[in-house]
């Protein structure tokens, strides 16, 4: 660790790894403050804040704004830990999308913006990104974040970058699959492959490992 003149950095543009977080203070010393906003909000919203940082969340609202989980019926979600759909009331609010009906009925619900991102909430009142709502997978019935597998994958030491798609496991149902990038090519072979889903098993809910799991060079 070396002397450096940062105070604050800002990560945006998609959710922070919490193991990159972590590995950047541990580095430089100074917290990184991950939060979210969007055009049709003009604001960001919900954020982590200096002193207040925990790695892997979003944080909480923003003073301002309020926040709603929903599930896919509208329902509002009160409780820890089920995955639902961000919506948003705040004063920057946009009115509607330029020439397009359809989209705006379904975004501006009344006082209430819909962000088309899934979001869960801990019992501490911290919000964690679970991906847009078009790239959720349902395995097993039951909502799989990608980027929370990701993540996951990205905390084992041997890890250098991973992603996770679902696919067709051939009787019609969806299992998901991960690409990972090693640190060192050569360490992948099928007892790595194995390390790694006991790793994600051992960390999340075992219905959420990756079935199948392919080392690429990039």
């Amino acid at each position: 660790r070396h002397e450096v003149s940062l105070r604050l950095c800002s990560s945006a543009g998609e959710a922070l790894p919490r193991e990159i977080g972590e590995r950047f203070t541990a580095r430089f010393g100074c917290e990184v403050i991950d939060g979210i906003g969007s055009t049709e909000m003009l604001h960001i919203f919900l954020s982590n804040r200096p002193g207040d940082v925990r790695y892997g969340s979003t944080g909480k609202a923003v003073p301002g704004y309020e926040l709603e989980l929903r599930d896919d019926l509208g329902r509002v979600l009160h409780d820890a830990g089920e995955i639902g759909d961000l919506f948003i009331k705040g004063p920057s609010a946009a009115l509607m999308y330029w020439g397009n009906r359809a989209r705006s009925c379904d975004t501006f619900q009344g006082i209430w913006t819909k962000s088309g991102d899934k979001f869960v909430r801990d019992a501490d009142g911290y919000y964690t990104y679970a991906g847009r709502g078009d790239d959720m997978l349902k395995v097993s019935g039951q909502y799989v974040s990608p980027f929370e597998v990701e993540s996951t994958l990205m905390q084992h030491a041997a890890v250098l970058e991973a992603a996770v798609i679902g696919v067709d496991d051939g009787q019609g149902l969806t299992r998901a699959k991960a690409f990972v990038m090693l640190k060192n090519a050569a360490d992948g072979g099928a007892a790595l492959a194995d390390e790694l889903k006991a790793f994600v098993k051992a960390r999340l809910a075992p219905y959420k490992y990756p079935r199948e799991l392919q080392f690429v060079p990039e």
